[in-house]
């Protein structure tokens, strides 16, 4: 196992490394840690699975729909397995059918197949007639991943004529801006200077109470937290590297992003526990006052933050121990568990504890923290913390979407893209590192 193998190479470098000056043993144990990667085969047999699930654009066996914020996961293996033209064109797609105010959709689903009866309410659009799609109101993400998901088309295949495609007579760039423009005028925070959302778990999509928890309804609780941030932050990020020099934007988005940074320090970051408080509420918690929230630990938005530049390297390496502690206290759970301690069952009856997004282990987001450590330098806890999920995808021969903390059960959709899409990119940027330390 890939652990074991970095445990017995620590164990015995360790007599050698104590000779040796600082700047030598670092050099050395970077060496060992790179042949450790690179002769690991579990690599190879996990990115080839990955890529041959890639050849489709849907989330997943479970899914019939294209969303955006998983494409946006796997958009990289995915231009590995189609023509940039293929990518490309699911990419307008999204501008295609975005909406009069700049919001962008969630999923999109050929229009014959579009399920009928309660639930999503469905957008049609004359630029893509054949496709039905829909928006899930509860979450303030799907602007976002689609800007971060060209900034990732466009740094792959270096093609940046997407940006002057034209759609319903405005430019890809144009609609980019409209999208981030969007966010400020219908899921804006005034008081706080921050994205809002509606009240789910983490980067989850449901709310608490029982219903058709993905949709805005009289009981949502409207809310701050830092993953509709940091998602928010990066793609501003992603949107000012790709933008034409000749383009002028309408505001500073240097300046917004900056003010977002500020505010979710100021507001969401605890510095006394080194950690990300759950939800700044606007109107109201969903939940009693005697039930202390602030206990809990958010993983995947503490990762979005950590990619989008929040915090130093002292808090990333604190906010990963505290992960890995989370982790060790359930027999079968990885740094992907979502959220630690979950909801009790009373408080959120649309999601009860250790189920979905309340507490179940999601690879699709501890692989991103499992890639920004390695682009923080902890390489060794990258390592690490990715060999129970290697050996998790290997045990069950696929990508499952979510699996149980308690029984190490894989659960959700068989064949889910995310995963396979996030595990990609972390084996790529493994090895970037590996062969540039050899």
């Amino acid at each position: 196992m890939l652990l074991r193998s970095t445990y017995l190479i620590t164990a015995l470098s360790v007599s050698m490394l104590a000779l040796q000056s600082p700047v030598s043993a670092q050099q050395t144990d970077k060496k060992e840690l790179s042949h450790t990667i690179l002769s690991d085969h579990r690599l190879d047999t996990v990115q080839r699975r990955a890529l041959a699930l890639l050849t489709g654009f849907n989330a997943g066996t479970s899914y019939g729909e294209i969303w955006i914020r998983d494409f946006n996961t796997f958009i990289k293996g995915s231009l590995k397995t189609h023509t940039k033209e293929e990518v490309k064109s699911m990419l307008l797609l999204f501008f295609k059918m975005q909406g009069e105010e700049g919001d962008i959709v969630d999923g999109m689903i050929d229009s014959k197949k579009a399920a009928t009866g309660p639930g999503y309410e469905y957008r049609y659009a004359a630029l893509a007639p054949d496709w039905a799609a829909h928006k899930n109101t509860v979450e303030t993400d799907q602007e976002s991943s689609l800007v971060q998901a060209v900034r990732k088309y466009i740094d792959v295949t270096g093609d940046h004529s997407i940006l002057q495609e034209e759609i319903g007579g405005k430019t890809v760039i144009q609609r980019m801006e409209e999208s981030l423009l969007y966010i400020l005028k219908d899921r804006w925070a005034e008081k706080y200077g921050l994205v809002k959302g509606a009240t789910t778990v983490d980067w989850g999509d449901v709310q608490p109470e029982t219903g058709w928890g993905v949709r805005i309804n009289d009981k949502t609780k409207w809310s701050v937290d830092v993953y509709d941030n940091a998602m928010y932050a990066i793609a501003i990020q992603d949107f000012l590297a790709i933008k034409p020099a000749a383009y002028k934007t309408s505001r500073d988005w240097k300046a917004t992003e900056a003010g977002i940074k500020a505010n979710v320090r100021k507001y969401l970051w605890v510095s006394a526990s080194r950690k990300y408080i759950p939800h700044l509420y606007l109107d109201g918690s969903p939940f009693p006052a005697t039930f202390n929230e602030k206990q809990l630990l958010y993983t995947g938005g503490s990762a979005c933050a950590i990619i989008a530049g929040f915090n130093t390297p002292k808090e990333v390496a604190a906010i990963n121990k505290q992960m890995v502690a989370a982790a060790s206290r359930e027999k079968h759970a990885t740094i992907g568990i979502t959220v630690y301690p979950p909801y009790p069952a009373e408080l959120f009856p649309n999601m009860h504890p250790y189920v979905y997004q309340n507490g179940g282990d999601w690879t699709w987001f501890g692989g991103r923290m499992i890639q920004t450590l390695v682009e923080h330098g902890l390489v060794k806890e990258a390592v690490a913390e990715l060999d129970p999920i290697i050996e998790r995808v290997l045990t069950n021969k696929g990508f499952y979407e979510w699996y149980d903390v308690r029984t190490g059960a894989p659960k959700g959709s068989g064949d889910f893209r995310g995963e396979a899409g996030v595990l990609f990119d972390v084996i790529v940027t493994l090895r970037e590192w590996a062969e540039k330390n050899r």
